[in-house]
């Protein structure tokens, strides 16, 4: 069913809100119209709030029953709610995948098609969305000029009756259950994932420098993006640097910028990621392995906003939320020289400590289910069913790698599995702990075999090419190439065919 495009029959609706005095009675009357006008199933009609950091949906049309909402939803990094506000794209999909697309916006199950329409206020910002969604198998798009036209008469209408209101529309803050059952993106609700959401909570509207602590692969850099996708400089840039990727002059330039005639082969001005990352959020991760010179800089920029880049005199302003990670214990770098005593204290004003994922037991076999129902999607093909020994065997292995660790497992397994079971043999661990535990070894000497079989599979699995396992390893190449001479791996070892 096309909605009718002649004005004539979109011009009752219009003149109906046209006459209404109230806000609510204007976005109730949006939903019931539009619902009646094309026979949709669902019309949802949503706003951001006068902050811009909370879509509220105000009413929605559901199989012909209109009602007011006012529920505020969060934003998740991967929901096509946010892609549409943020690219200002309509969106539409004859067919949607329940592994593909996140929709825990729409009420109930067996939604077959959707349509999503960003809304433009006088100013041309994007103020709000128009949802359609049919249980059938429909090509929603022909709808989207109508909607769109009628739902910019609305915000326009909504924001002059809010002006004459002195009223801005606001709602209550989330309460911190919801944004505990919400994880921020995350997978697992366990106790020790439950406290880093509360901590993320605190933090999400103001530009208080955040420290994330905790071992390789438990997921920094996610929380990272949670504080700033779902903060206050959401629309603004997120900018990743590791500071053990570059060496110190170059991090140096790449953070600070450069002008004309700085250095050698400086042949114009180049801005750096503070210039880059301004009005949003720069995270530095690895900030444990930065030069001593360069914390100096960095100290200046967290206490006075100001960044001087290499070759100029003269300094100005950032605006810039810093969020720093690291494995690495920061007291002991300060205790053996390495790190600042003042840099420390000044970052560690907020820390969140990120559990290690043998700790997060309850969260395990959500994230191994999460992992692999992604791997198959990405295949396109059915999903893998668990058995209870894979699971198990999952649960008695204590994951150095953690959650990176995991996921790459997981990936691998699904890979091998031929059937749609997963099963212990899929998963190249098995030998690993055996080899692990048996002997009369010491802590240390498991460990080095341990991460031996964690090397050497990585590296078969990319064919020997050691950047592209330092990469999945979360590495720098270098790192990798100590461990290897250490551990005493050679090409010989990886029997590549």
């Amino acid at each position: 069913m096309t909605l009718p495009a002649a004005p004539d029959a979109l011009l009752p609706l219009l003149l109906e809100l046209g006459q209404c005095d109230d806000p609510a009675a204007l976005a109730l009357g949006l939903v019931e119209g539009l619902g009646q006008l094309a026979r949709l199933d669902l019309v949802q009609y949503y706003r951001l709030d006068a902050t811009h950091t909370q879509l509220v949906r105000l009413a929605q049309a559901l199989d012909g029953s209109a009602a007011l909402s006012g529920e505020a939803l969060p934003l998740e990094e991967e929901s096509l709610l946010q892609y549409c506000l943020t690219q200002n794209r309509r969106l539409h999909l004859r067919e949607l995948d329940p592994l593909l697309h996140t929709t825990a916006f729409l009420p109930g199950e067996g939604w077959r098609s959707l349509g999503c329409i960003p809304l433009t206020g006088p100013g041309g910002q994007v103020e709000g969305l128009l949802v359609q969604a049919s249980r059938t198998r429909q090509d929603l798009e022909g709808h989207a000029e109508p909607l769109m036209a009628l739902g910019r008469f609305a915000v326009a209408q909504s924001q002059l009756l809010e002006r004459v209101q002195a009223a801005p529309l606001t709602i209550t803050p989330l309460a911190p259950t919801t944004a505990t059952a919400d994880g921020f993106g995350m997978i697992g609700d366990g106790g020790a994932m439950r406290q880093v959401h509360r901590l993320i909570g605190k933090v999400l509207h103001n530009s208080i420098t955040v420290l994330l602590t905790g071992e390789t692969g438990t997921g920094k850099e996610l929380v990272a993006r949670a504080i700033h996708e779902r903060g206050s400089r959401r629309t603004q840039p997120f900018v990743v640097q590791n500071c053990a990727a570059l060496p110190e002059q170059l991090l140096e330039s790449e953070l600070f910028g450069y002008r004309k005639g700085a250095f050698t082969g400086a042949e114009r001005d180049r801005a750096g990621l503070f210039d880059a990352a301004d009005g949003g959020t720069l995270f530095l991760d690895e900030i444990g392995d930065m030069p001593l010179t360069l914390q100096v800089k960095l100290l200046r920029v967290l206490q006075e906003g100001e960044v001087r880049p290499l070759g100029s005199a003269e300094t100005h302003r950032v605006d810039v939320r810093i969020v720093a990670a690291t494995h690495r214990q920061l007291l002991r770098l300060v205790e053996q020289g390495t790190f600042r005593e003042d840099l420390y204290y000044r970052l560690t004003h907020f820390p969140i400590q990120l559990p290690p994922l043998r700790e997060r037991g309850e969260d395990l076999p959500l994230l191994a289910r999460h992992f692999a129902d992604q791997a198959c999607a990405y295949l396109k093909r059915s999903r893998c069913r668990w058995s209870s020994a894979a699971l198990d065997l999952l649960a008695g292995y204590a994951f150095p790698g953690n959650v990176r660790e995991l996921k790459g497992l997981v990936e691998r397994a699904v890979l091998l599995c031929d059937g749609n079971e997963l099963l212990p043999e899929h998963f190249a661990i098995r030998s690993v702990t055996s080899t692990a535990i048996t002997g009369n070894l010491t802590l240390r000497e498991r460990l080095d075999q341990l991460e031996r079989g964690l090397l050497v599979d990585c590296l078969r699995k990319n064919r020997g090419n050691q950047t592209q396992a330092a990469q999945e390893l979360g590495l720098p190449r270098r790192t990798l190439l100590y461990r290897l001479q250490r551990l005493s791996i050679r090409s010989a070892d990886l029997q590549l065919s």
